[in-house]
């Protein structure tokens, strides 16, 4: 979460907020990739047509797990908005990390 200072300086600076799983998302889809071209790799030059198949698994696994822990953190930032006896101001303060 960005603290009230980030936030501040973002809007001096113009940059655009960050997605919500964009932190989460950029390393699995580097992973990915790079294992897609790994498994292209043993599939075609090294001709070991079953470890490419397999290398080839790893990216949708990589990206579910990386979409799990995002919907995790969505959860939780859901949770902490729905908390009974909270208030409003509380509620949006705690998800904008200014608390």
């Amino acid at each position: 979460m960005a603290s009230r200072q980030q936030l501040t300086e973002r809007e001096m600076s113009g940059q655009e907020p960050e997605e919500i799983g964009e932190e989460a998302m950029g390393p699995a889809f580097v992973a990915s990739a790079a294992s897609v071209g790994l498994a292209l790799y043993y599939y075609f030059m090294r001709d070991e047509r079953q470890l490419g198949t397999f290398i080839g698994l790893w990216p949708p696994t990589i990206l579910a797990f990386a979409s799990y822990f995002n919907q995790r953190r969505m959860r939780k930032q859901l949770d902490t908005l729905t908390q009974p006896g909270t208030t409003l101001r509380n509620a949006f303060d705690s998800v904008m990390g200014n608390r």
